[in-house]
C-alpha cells in the first residue's frame, strides 16, 4: 500500500472507523415472485468467484501495521459479508435513516476482506436497498463509484447479471503480481524506501505553492485559503461512535441554471448552499465563528479509466462564506476562492501534487494518530465532495436504480462530512455526522434545500415551480 492509503488502516479505530459507503435504492422489477429478496441474498452469498478489491485481505504478518500489504483470497465467508435486514413499518425515509446510521458505525473487521454488503427489504413503495461499506484504503470516491457502474447495467432487460464481486470491468487493466521476494521483510522495507525517495524528490518545486499558502493566511484580500486558517468551531471536536445520516435530492437542472446565470461551477454552487446551511445551523446554537468556516474539497487524480487499487485524491481548500450573509456576495467569495486554489494546483506537476497532498494531509493523519485530532486548530472546517456518477439510469436484474447515496467517513476534528454523487439528472446528497458532537444534524439537510431556493428566487427572479423543488429526506 501506498504511504496514503496505509493512514487509512493506522487511524481506523471503535470511535472513528474508516470505511466509505453507498446507498443505492431500488424498485422491484414488475412482477417480482415473493421470494425475489431472499433469493438475492441467496445468489450474493452464494458467489464463489471474486475480482479485486472485493477479495483484498490484509497480509497477516509482524509487520502488518508498519507496512501493510493486501493479498488475494478464494475463500471467503459469504455468509458473513452479505447480510439481510428489513426495516420496521413503515419503511420510510426515517426508518432507514436509522439502520444506515447504525451500520455505518461499526468497524470492518481488518481481518477479513475490507467490505459488508447490506441487503434491506422493507422500503415502502415496494422498494429496497443495497448498503456497501468498504475501507478507504482500498477505494476513493471516485474508484467506488467506477466499482457501483459497473456493478449494475442499463439495459431494464439484462438478467443474470451476477453480484458486484463477481463483475470485472471489460476495460480493467491487467493486474501484475509482485513476486514473493517483495512479499519478503526486506521486500517491504525496500519498496518502503523507494516510496519515501520518490515522495521526496515529488516535494521538489513546492516551495512557490507553499510561500503562496502561507501569504494567504490571514489575508482577507487573497482569495487562496489555507491550512490552518480556519476558526474552531462544533464541527471541529472529539467524536464518539454513534452516527447520524441525512439525505437531499436535487434536480441537477436546477443547479446548472444558477451556474449559468452567476456564471460559476456546479461545485461553487453546492459550497455556497452548504455554506448557508452552515451558518444558518450554527446562528441556531449561537456557536457561528467570525471568521469563515473552509472546506477540504477532494479532487480527483485519477486518470481515465483506472481501477486500481487505493486512493488518488488531492484536496483544495476554499473558504465557505459563513461571515456573508448575502448569498450572492457568499457566491462570488466561493467562486474566487475556488478559482485561485485550482489554478494553483493545476500549475504542478503529477509528483508534485503527490507531494503537496503528503504535505497537506501529513499533519491531518498524525493528529488522528496522536490522539491531537479535535484538540487543536484543523487544517480546515469539513471535507465537502462532489463525485460525478453515471448519467443514465441503472438496473440490476430488471431492478431499476432510484437513487444512490454516498455515505461517507468522520473523524475527530471532522465530525461532519457532505458528498454528493450525480446520478440520471438529479444531485444526491449523503450527510455524515458523529451523533454525540452534532445534535439535530438532519435540519442541514433541510436547510441547503431552502438555500438553494433562495439562490434559485434571487438569480433566476422568480420563484422556484413545485414541482422543481427539493425532496426532503429524513436522517437517521
Amino acid at each position: 500500500m501506498t504511504p496514503l492509503d496505509a493512514a487509512w488502516l493506522t487511524v481506523d479505530s471503535r470511535d472513528t472507523p474508516m470505511h466509505v459507503a453507498t446507498l443505492a435504492i431500488l424498485s422491484k422489477p414488475k412482477n417480482a415472485a415473493p421470494s425475489y429478496l431472499q433469493d438475492l441474498v441467496d445468489e450474493f452469498q452464494g458467489a464463489r468467484s471474486f475480482v479485486p478489491p472485493w477479495n483484498l485481505r490484509i497480509r497477516q504478518s509482524a509487520l502488518k501495521n508498519v507496512l501493510p500489504v493486501v493479498e488475494e483470497i478464494h475463500d471467503i465467508d459469504m455468509e458473513y459479508h452479505v447480510r439481510h435486514s428489513a426495516l420496521p413499518k413503515p419503511g420510510g425515509e426515517r426508518e432507514l435513516g436509522v439502520l444506515v446510521s447504525r451500520l455505518h458505525a461499526h468497524q470492518l473487521d481488518l481481518s477479513r476482506p475490507l467490505w459488508e454488503c447490506h441487503i434491506i427489504e422493507g422500503l415502502e413503495n415496494d422498494r429496497f436497498a443495497i448498503y456497501i461499506k468498504m475501507h478507504h484504503a482500498l477505494v476513493d470516491g471516485v474508484a467506488g463509484v467506477r466499482i457501483m457502474q459497473r456493478s449494475f447495467s442499463e439495459s431494464s432487460r439484462e438478467r443474470n447479471m451476477g453480484p458486484p464481486w463477481t463483475r470485472r470491468a471489460a476495460t480493467e487493466p491487467k493486474r501484475e503480481h509482485q513476486a514473493d521476494a517483495a512479499l519478503s521483510p526486506t521486500g517491504w522495507a525496500s519498496a518502503a524506501l523507494t516510496s519515501t525517495r520518490s515522495k521526496a524528490r515529488s516535494a521538489a518545486g513546492l516551495g512557490k505553492t507553499v510561500a503562496h499558502m502561507i501569504s494567504a493566511a490571514g489575508n482577507r484580500e487573497n482569495a487562496l485559503t489555507s491550512p490552518y486558517d480556519s476558526p474552531k468551531s462544533v464541527l471541529n471536536k472529539r467524536i464518539s461512535p454513534p452516527r447520524r445520516f441525512g439525505t437531499q435530492q436535487y434536480e441537477l437542472e436546477r443547479l446548472k441554471k444558477i451556474c449559468q446565470a452567476a456564471n460559476v461551477t456546479l461545485n461553487d454552487v453546492v459550497l455556497c448552499i452548504c455554506g448557508a446551511a452552515l451558518r444558518r445551523f450554527l446562528l441556531e446554537s449561537n456557536a457561528l465563528p467570525d471568521k469563515p468556516l473552509t472546506a477540504g474539497i477532494p479532487v480527483s487524480v485519477r486518470p481515465a479509466g483506472d481501477m486500481q487499487v487505493g486512493t488518488a485524491i488531492s484536496f483544495i481548500l476554499s473558504t465557505l462564506g459563513t461571515d456573508i450573509a448575502d448569498p450572492l456576495l457568499r457566491l462570488q467569495a466561493i467562486h474566487a476562492s475556488t478559482s485561485k486554489a485550482k489554478n494553483e494546483l493545476q500549475a504542478l506537476t503529477r509528483k508534485q501534487i503527490d507531494g503537496y497532498t503528503l504535505m497537506l494531509m501529513g499533519p491531518f493523519i498524525g493528529s488522528l494518530v496522536t490522539g491531537l485530532g479535535g484538540r487543536t486548530r484543523p487544517v480546515f472546517n469539513i471535507t465537502i465532495s462532489n463525485v460525478p456518477g453515471p448519467q443514465k439510469p441503472l438496473f440490476f436484474n430488471g431492478a431499476r436504480v432510484d437513487g444512490v447515496y454516498p455515505v461517507s467517513l468522520v473523524t475527530h476534528g471532522q465530525a461532519l462530512n457532505i458528498t454528493c454523487l450525480s446520478y440520471a439528472g438529479k444531485l444526491n446528497f449523503g450527510f455524515t455526522a458523529a451523533r454525540d458532537t452534532l445534535p439535530h444534524m438532519q435540519r442541514l439537510s433541510v436547510y441547503t434545500g431552502e438555500a438553494l431556493d433562495e439562490l434559485e428566487t434571487l438569480l433566476l427572479a422568480k420563484a422556484p415551480t413545485k414541482t422543481g423543488t427539493s425532496r426532503r429526506q429524513k436522517a437517521g
